[in-house]
């Protein structure tokens, strides 16, 4: 019923689940969760990443560096060799984040526009972080030509305008827990604004656990309360919600 679009199963605590990660799975499927996909954030760790999940035909994987990881430039054609993998549905996470790491903004920078590049050739679309870099993100996708294989602007929590900047290159967006948290008044009515048949729901586990998990470690159980949420936002009903967004998920990531 629901797909998980962005969650870190190598990142959870598994102490918390018995040390299985089935007992993780398990959870997920009781709140109708039946697919999720499992997103790198540096290729070093990515191969045990990958040997982790593909027991599951129902988990898919991404390859990527991610920019709060990006001290040094990644290497274009180890990127590109692990994204050929047919267990990789997606190149990233990658982007711009220079609200936490301003200080390697030129390699992040670099290392985005290479990821863009190992998209295009690979045929898979993009998932792109961007924090406080709105603009350059924009213009990195578009002088990449992203359009050419689309993505989705993952926890977002930008401007309106912006949304339809990304939605403009084929791009979905990707709402996480963030728009249950009291401090989300302006993502609300962004949320609001967006066509659903643009929206992507997901956890970013085990981080952002959303109301009522706040202080808890997030989940891809949860992404049901992220959809519940939403769903009344948009005074939708939630099997909407949860049939449109996996209709989503499956037109950016599956049906290529």
């Amino acid at each position: 019923m629901f797909i998980d679009s962005h969650c870190h199963l190598d990142k959870l605590n598994l102490s918390l689940y018995d040390n299985d990660l089935n007992n993780v799975i398990k959870n997920a499927q009781h709140n109708g969760v039946n697919e999720m996909l499992c997103v790198s954030v540096e290729l070093e760790s990515y191969p045990a990443m990958l040997e982790t999940i593909t027991p599951y035909s129902f988990i898919h994987a991404s390859c990527g560096q991610h920019p709060l990881y990006q001290e040094a430039l990644v290497d274009p054609a180890i990127l590109e060799a692990y994204c050929r993998n047919d267990k990789v549905v997606a190149v990233g996470e990658t982007g711009l984040d220079a609200f936490y790491a301003p200080e390697t903004i030129v390699i992040q920078t670099q290392s985005f526009i290479e990821h863009v590049e190992v998209a295009t050739i690979v045929n898979k679309p993009l998932i792109i972080h961007t924090r406080d870099a709105r603009q350059p993100t924009i213009d990195i996708l578009k002088n990449g030509h992203a359009e050419k294989v689309g993505g989705v602007l993952h926890c977002f929590t930008e401007t309106l305008e912006m949304a339809k900047q990304a939605m403009d290159l084929g791009f979905y967006i990707s709402i996480s827990g963030i728009v249950t948290f009291k401090s989300a008044n302006e993502l609300r009515e962004v949320v609001k604004a967006l066509p659903l048949d643009r929206l992507l729901i997901e956890t970013d586990s085990p981080y952002l656990a959303p109301v009522p998990h706040r202080g808890k470690e997030n989940q891809p159980a949860f992404v049901k309360d992220v959809a519940e949420f939403i769903a009344k936002l948009k005074q939708v009903s939630v099997e909407e919600v949860a049939e449109v967004t996996s209709k989503n998920f499956n037109d950016l990531f599956i049906k290529r």
